[in-house]
């Protein structure tokens, strides 16, 4: 699909060999905690993925879309070292407010920087922000239930999906345009972005008005208007072949003549 794309170029995938079972084992020891069925079936497939492709502009190719997964080996935990070396120093758990917002109506629970929740990171989002595999509940042993958030440039929590395979699905359909993952936040893309998608997902970036105006993208049709002149009872006339007027005339008086000459004809036999 891309390939065939307008103005796509260069489009790579890198292969990958699948993971071995002992690392992922490892990694469950090390973390504490057991990798989702679908992602650990995942890295037994593909030990990560990743997939660019550019855009030509003045026949020079530029990097556009990026689709990244990590390995096993980076998929490293958030939060858990300080932020610099010095005594002291500020951590991501610094961040947590006792009157942050938790799952209300239907908004989930955000995850926590401290040791209430475990977060990996799967995407580093070329620096546009994480998306994070989410252990919510780590206390007081880790519950196996993950989800699937972003965490932006601002350090704010966006829900994305409850497992590792809707994330997958979301990532392959909106193609890794550069920052895709805002379409799922309240501020959504910036308008630059926004130009990409209405070039390469016109309809993935118009989701919105899909689901709260549906009715834009439906033909408005009033049948009493469109068909509004049938309505009426029509008068049938009977009409005569179109002719001009002078032939009508001369048309009239030969007829009269013919009769009144056959008459004549008549009288006199």
């Amino acid at each position: 699909l891309l390939e065939t794309s307008p103005g796509v170029a260069e489009v790579t995938f890198v292969e990958k060999e699948p993971a071995e079972r002992h690392a992922i084992i490892s990694w469950e020891q090390k973390n504490s905690c057991i990798l989702p069925e679908d992602l650990k079936n995942f890295y037994l497939m593909t030990d990560g993925f990743q997939m660019t492709w550019s855009v030509k502009t003045d026949d020079t190719p530029m990097p556009l879309g990026s689709m990244v997964i990590n390995s096993v080996s980076k998929l490293c935990r958030l939060g858990g070292s300080p932020m610099y070396t010095l005594p002291n120093a500020p951590t991501l758990a610094d961040l947590e407010d006792d009157t942050d917002e938790e799952g209300n109506g239907d908004k989930p629970e955000k995850p926590h920087f401290d040791s209430r929740s475990l977060i990996f990171e799967l995407d580093p989002c070329n620096g546009n922000g994480k998306v994070c595999l989410v252990y919510k509940h780590a206390k007081p042993v880790v519950s196996p239930e993950t989800e699937i958030w972003f965490l932006d440039r601002a350090l704010y929590w966006h829900f994305l999906t409850k497992t590792f395979t809707a994330y997958y699905r979301l990532l392959i359909t909106h193609l890794g345009l550069p920052q895709w993952q805002y379409a799922f936040t309240s501020y959504g893309v910036s308008p630059q972005a926004k130009q990409w998608f209405n070039m390469y997902k016109p309809i993935t970036i118009n989701t919105d008005l899909l689901s709260e105006e549906a009715d834009t993208f439906v033909n408005k049709l009033d049948p009493n208007k469109v068909f509004k002149s049938k309505n009426k009872t029509p008068v049938i006339k009977k009409k005569l072949p179109s002719q001009p007027a002078g032939s009508q005339k001369s048309h009239t008086s030969m007829t009269s003549s013919k009769t009144s000459s056959l008459t004549g004809n008549s009288s006199r036999k």
